[in-house]
């Protein structure tokens, strides 16, 4: 061989580029110089051989023909190890007649079938008859018939020559060899059975052979593998209990039911080849867990989120704050809207009915005299309020990647090592109505497949397993993967994206670990539990969808948690028709209904997450939804924060709820509309649709024709949930609502509810209205400050009792009460207008406050008022101020006042400032909170809702009038 260097490279490559592929190998034994100048090859001369060999087509066939692969070369080098695997059990040595020393290899013959000249045999069945061990049976262009089954009784090889299509076979193969080897072939069936190849014990090696409208059958623990297989017209293949067989690079079309199908468990029995097959996978498996994020099937196809902002990106909090309207002029629906300068409420509570108080009093308000002004900064909620303001992005959470997950998940981790069995990988399956069907304990394994226009892409069913990863599932005209009937197994890293029903339907029983996925673009709900179904579902990303990203019914009871769910047409999660779920430390944000929609006997755990930027609400509880709603930053959203109907029992403790559009919280006393109805204020419009669209008869909960009654489908040996059965009012408590665009709590409603020991400050409409209370409305131990309007408003004919509250420096009247109810041992102190004020028809009796206002009064009765003023202490708000610190009409007869007490500071000799004892002591300001140590959401555990919810359901005395209350203690 000369030397390199006696002429350029590029010319060396030239003649380089003419050899064989045995002088290539040659060559790149030399030096390391020659294996260099060999391997720079690659996209030219190894190319041409990857391509030109007869028995493999396009490394990247059939999902993606025009991608070119990393290297030719190396694809072509295990093209050609993995067509050897059929061999590996073939006698390596055989001796020869006169030393023992040396051994060669039995020589294989060739026997040419077909008309021509040179054939050995016509027929394909007279040629396997005197065929040897490993023999090589090669089919000139043609095609063979054969009127009966043809058994192989021993291992041999049958090629069709010249291009794939030369050669076609009407022949039912049944193998009872320990191994054989179909290449180039098409593959079609006899007149007698739609089966072309079966085989119960051996192992069969299919290269570049085509099914038409035929059946592959193996048995365990008979194995196949299969490459670069195309099986059209309705072909498929069936495997029953096998424990590991492969089709790698195969295509599917054309199906009239599943395209693969694996049914029961695997077999103890191994044969052969499934050693060699093992490490096949696992090197397979290895390479599919360290795809790159330049990978095709990452990337996906379909509608992804705007290029701007990744997936999953978070919006700063100062975009949405300083927004004033809706993108595209106004909010969702047109109605309930923020305006820009000042805010527009449905009851006529705006800045300009205060300013027109303000002119019917002489002018415009005063601040009130420093020197005359009370410190309430030290009261039990101070912690709250230091956490209500922005929530910081950094808090966030971040998806986890699977080598994360795994790392944590013992479980998935077993899955990943444990589940063969019928092994399918970078194979198409198109056109068709199923994709692959696992059931009665079979074990499958899917890897960077692409599944699309099918009926159904995965069908897992009747305790099956499977490992599903890095595969693209799209176009389905029905659910993308299917669970049901206690199947489990691990879906991870799919692209799962525009099927017309849910992208993952999980029932009866049915328990998958579901990590790391991109769910997206669905016409209708990204994953649906229901029917008892179960699963984990961690670290997705479900957007795009339009309907639900989530949605859990009919006692459906997963655990969804660290989770991206957003830019969905409809809710984030939607819980109804007596699901359940445990829903953790998801980010959900920028949908067009409710970021967690619960209703209809719903009853989840929502806690920990990150409910923001919706187009709409962010929590909404429609009729008879229940469930935990504990430690959620629930922010940014136009709508409301939390909307909830009558007749829904939630539990609301330890959330943030802060710079939303319009209310804090908002409880309505109304049902839920009809389907295609909005409600009141333009932000909920279908939910409703989404669960009747569910339930009526969508091929996503119907199907198979399955018209069970899903509701009488209950577990009862899970009662998770048991503890807090006992609820019976709805129950508000430690939550932090602040700097939102209306009222901090806004009560419309018909039912009794418990708000207890909430921060309520900085929003710009009243603290807390109550408009409509037909039973007891309890505000107990509450801080209210800092609103733009009044604190506390009370509408005529409500019941609304306040106990223990701090109503601190709001904009308008400390307490506004219109209604019936109690006003005892709050501290009412510092609010621009009057500090109580009772009007209209009125029936309340205030006692043991502590009132403080700016120039009105502390105190002030009007004419029709009935009640009982009693015990307050009234503190001077101004010492220029006009008005009285206690107002009592002087045609008033219904009204009685007893041992009020009515204080002014005197001021030190020389200092101006008012003497010690002008503060706010023994007790301290009011709220008495707890220890801010134990304020996070952990310190609301069930037990304690439980608690306080039983202390203030006692029963209360007949009428505002007797003395006592429902209360022993203050809290």
């Amino acid at each position: 061989m000369m030397e390199m260097r006696a002429l350029p490279m590029e010319l060396w490559r030239l003649i380089l580029a003419y050899l064989p592929l045995p002088d290539l190998g040659r060559c790149c034994q030399v030096c390391r110089a020659w294996r260099e100048l060999v391997l720079s090859l690659d996209a030219t001369r190894w190319r041409q051989l990857c391509l030109g060999c007869p028995e493999c087509r396009h490394p990247n066939w059939p999902r993606r023909p025009n991608l070119e692969p990393p290297s030719w070369r190396e694809a072509l080098r295990q093209h050609s190890l993995a067509s050897r695997t059929w061999a590996q059990n073939v006698p390596e040595l055989q001796s020869s007649a006169c030393l023992t020393l040396f051994r060669r290899r039995k020589d294989r013959r060739v026997w040419r079938v077909g008309a021509g000249p040179g054939c050995d045999f016509e027929t394909l069945r007279g040629a396997l008859t005197v065929a040897g061990p490993y023999d090589r049976v090669a089919l000139q262009p043609g095609l063979y018939e054969e009127q009966a089954e043809v058994s192989l009784k021993v291992p041999v090889e049958i090629v069709g020559m010249g291009k794939l299509g030369d050669v076609a076979l009407l022949v039912s193969f049944d193998q009872q060899c320990p191994t054989a080897r179909l290449c180039n072939l098409v593959l079609m069936p006899a007149w007698f059975s739609p089966v072309v190849y079966k085989t119960s014990a051996g192992h069969v090696q299919l290269d570049n052979c085509n099914f038409e409208g035929a059946q592959m059958q193996v048995r365990g623990p008979g194995t196949c593998q299969a490459r670069f297989c195309s099986f059209a017209q309705g072909a498929s293949a069936h495997f029953l209990g096998v424990a590991l067989s492969l089709m790698d690079s195969c295509e599917f079309s054309g199906s009239d039911s599943a395209s693969v199908t694996a049914e029961g468990p695997p077999v103890a029995e191994r044969n052969w080849a499934c050693k060699h097959l093992a490490a096949l996978v696992k090197t397979m498996a290895m390479n599919s867990m360290a795809m790159t994020p330049t990978d095709p099937l990452k990337q996906g196809t379909g509608n992804s989120p705007s290029t701007a902002r990744p997936p999953g990106g978070l919006i700063p909090m100062e975009t949405w704050i300083g927004q004033e309207t809706d993108k595209g002029g106004g909010t969702k629906g047109g109605e309930g809207a923020l305006l820009g300068q000042e805010t527009v409420l449905e009851d006529g509570w705006g800045e300009g009915d205060l300013k027109k108080e303000d002119e019917e009093e002489g002018g415009v308000m005063k601040r009130a005299d420093p020197a005359y002004s009370l410190s309430y900064e030290a009261h039990g909620l101070a912690h709250l309020w230091q956490r209500g303001g922005d929530v910081s992005e950094a808090e966030e959470p971040v998806l986890r990647s699977l080598p994360e997950e795994l790392q944590v998940d013992a479980d998935a981790q077993m899955l990943v090592a444990t589940v063969y069995g019928c092994v399918l990988r970078h194979c198409l399956l198109r056109d068709g109505k199923g994709g692959v069907h696992m059931c009665n304990h079979a074990h499958t394994r899917l890897e960077a497949n692409v599944f699309t226009r099918l009926h159904y892409a995965v069908r897992c069913i009747q305790n099956a397993k499977m490992v599903m990863l890095g595969n693209e599932v799209s176009g389905c005209r029905a659910s993308g993967v299917f669970l049901r009937l206690s199947a489990q197994g691990l879906i991870a890293e799919n692209n799962i994206h525009s099927n017309a029903e849910a992208g993952l339907d999980i029932r009866k029983g049915a328990d998958p670990i579901i990590l790391c996925n991109r769910i997206h673009s669905g016409l209708r709900s990204g994953i649906v539990v229901l029917g008892n179904g179960k699963g984990s579902i961690r670290s997705n990303q479900i957007y795009g969808n339009k309907e639900a990203g989530v949605y859990i019914l009919f006692n459906g009871n997963p655990v969804v948690s660290g989770n991206h769910i957003f830019q969905g047409q409809a809710a984030g999660i939607a819980v109804n028709e007596n699901g359940r779920g445990l829903i953790t430390d998801n980010v959900i944000r920028e949908n067009q209904w409710g970021g967690a929609d619960i209703r209809r006997g719903g009853d989840p755990i929502l806690r920990n997450n990150f409910i923001c930027h919706g187009y709409s609400d962010g929590v909404v509880v429609g009729e008879r939804g229940r469930g935990l709603i504990e430690g959620n930053h629930i922010y940014g959203n136009n709508g409301c924060g939390v909307w909830v109907m009558s007749s829904s029992l939630p539990q609301l403790l330890g959330n943030y709820i802060t710079h939303n559009r319009m209310y804090g919280l908002a409880l309505f006393c109304r049902k839920d509309p009809e389907p295609g109805a909005g409600r009141e204020g333009g932000v909920e419009r279908g939910v409703e649709r989404d669960g009747e669209r569910g339930v009526g008869g969508g091929e996503n909960l119907n199907e198979e024709g399955e018209l069970s009654a899903w509701e009488n489908d209950l577990d009862s040996e899970d009662e998770r949930f048991s503890a807090r059965r006992p609820i019976s009012v709805a129950l508000v408590e430690s939550n932090c609502m602040s700097h939102n665009g209306a009222e901090g709590v806004y009560v419309r409603s018909c039912e009794s509810v418990n708000i207890v020991g909430n921060m309520v400050g900085e929003n710009r409409g009243v603290g807390v209205a109550v408009l409509q209370s037909t039973q007891l409305t309890r505000l107990v131990g509450n801080c209210i400050r800092g609103n733009a309007h009044a604190g506390v408003t009370v509408a005529k004919e409500c019941r609304v009792e306040l106990r223990g509250n701090g109503v601190y420096a709001n904009g308008g009247h400390g307490v506004s009460y219109c209604g019936d109810g109690l006003v005892v041992e709050n501290d009412i102190v510092g609010n621009r207008r009057s500090g109580i004020r009772a009007t209209d028809n009125a029936d309340v009796k205030v006692l043991r406050n502590r009132v403080q206002a700016g120039l009105g009064c502390g105190i002030c009765i009007e004419e029709q008022v009935r009640g009982l003023v009693q015990d307050n202490l009234v503190f001077q708000g101004h010492s220029s101020s006009p008005t009285p610190q206690i107002q009592l009409d002087p045609q008033n007869q219904e009204c009685v006042l007893l041992n009020n007490t009515l204080l002014s500071p005197s001021l030190q000799q020389g200092s101006g400032c008012p003497d010690p004892h002008w503060a706010l002591e023994n007790p301290p300001p009011r709220p008495h909170g707890n220890d801010p140590s134990g304020s996070s959401s952990s310190a609301h555990p069930t037990n304690l809702a439980i608690a306080v919810t039983t202390r203030i359901t006692a029963s209360v005395e007949s009428g505002c009038h007797n003395n006592g209350s429902i209360f022993c203690t203050v809290l």
